[in-house]
């Protein structure tokens, strides 16, 4: 195959790239006989430096200009918008067909350019809620590893990355090709962009603290049915009350903020205990093994067992 028929992938490095972010699409497509990579920067803004390096390319923003794909890896200052002139050529190059690919927080710069209103989106789960709260238009998806869109793809952290890359080169040549690159990687040949992140807490964080005893004894009584009438009743208010207050302090109702409470905890006694499934189902209250497990893979994108496999702590 010649140079001249191999997919042209540009990687923008913004200011204050993530050096591991960068090296994800460079290795990943630089060596596949099927594309020809190429990094590039905003000579306007300066020298790239991060993680104690700086980046030298020899190609600017112009460079946009012939890619087929471009992909913006994660930089750090995302609260600030990238330089006007790379959100223009990203913005050309996703008009004149130029398929477009973020890794971590360089959905923020797809974000900025406009290109991420109206569409499912992920980027690293710590940084989901100030994508959701600066881009509002965005359907931020914060627990998936990677969604595809079509002609724009976003991925989480570090290893969605390369998830990621991976599903675009079985995209564009099948599963035998990405199978091929991710045995070089010794990365695994796939994983579904639906697997969720392995974030640190489902449960999210409450903002107010009326309700902060009653959310205290939920946490307390996980392995015990619980109603909204029940919490309405220890919370002296009635059940519309009620709701409506939760709702206000968490973001959620409270069946599901209880449902992700378990799951917490159902995660942390398969990470540090040995204690069996089933145990794990009754004592985290989500119901029977074939509920639990049901449950958990679809909050958690994989088994209960599979889970335990990889983050039991050894020896524990």
């Amino acid at each position: 195959m010649s140079a001249v028929e191999r997919h042209r992938v540009v990687v923008l490095a913004l200011p204050g790239v993530l050096p591991l972010d960068l090296g994800i699409p460079v290795q990943t497509f630089g060596t596949d006989p099927h594309y020809r990579v190429t990094v590039c920067t905003d000579p306007a803004s300066g020298p790239v430096t991060s993680g104690g390096f700086t980046v030298g390319t020899t190609a600017g923003l112009e460079a946009l200009r012939e890619a087929d794909t471009v992909v913006v890896p994660g930089y750090q200052g995302v609260r600030s918008a990238p330089p006007a002139a790379a959100l223009a050529a990203i913005r050309a190059a996703h008009a004149r067909g130029a398929r477009l690919v973020s890794i971590c927080t360089g959905a923020f710069a797809l974000a900025a350019a406009g290109l991420l209103d109206g569409r499912p989106a992920t980027t690293h789960w710590q940084d989901a809620a100030d994508l959701q709260r600066h881009y509002p238009r965005i359907q931020v998806r914060p627990n998936e590893l990677y969604v595809d869109d079509g002609d724009v793809l976003t991925a989480a952290g570090v290893t969605a990355g390369i998830d990621l890359c991976l599903h675009v080169i079985r995209r564009d040549h099948g599963a035998a090709a990405a199978n091929t690159r991710a045995r070089a990687l010794v990365a695994p040949p796939q994983r579904a962009g639906g697997q969720a992140q392995f974030i640190e807490r489902f449960r999210p964080p409450a903002h107010g603290a009326e309700l902060a005893a009653v959310r205290a004894w939920m946490l307390d009584h996980l392995a015990r049915p619980q109603s909204v009438d029940e919490l309405a009743e220890r919370a002296h208010m009635s059940r519309r009350t009620f709701i409506r207050r939760f709702q206000q302090e968490t973001d959620t109702s409270p069946m599901a903020w209880l449902t992700a409470a378990r799951i917490d905890w159902a995660r942390e006694l398969l990470e540090t205990t040995a204690v069996p499934v089933e145990q794990v189902a009754r004592l985290s209250g989500l119901g029977s093994p074939a509920t639990f497990r049901a449950a958990f893979h679809r909050c958690v994108g994989t088994s209960p067992a599979e889970y335990r496999a990889t983050f039991r702590a050894q020896g524990g």
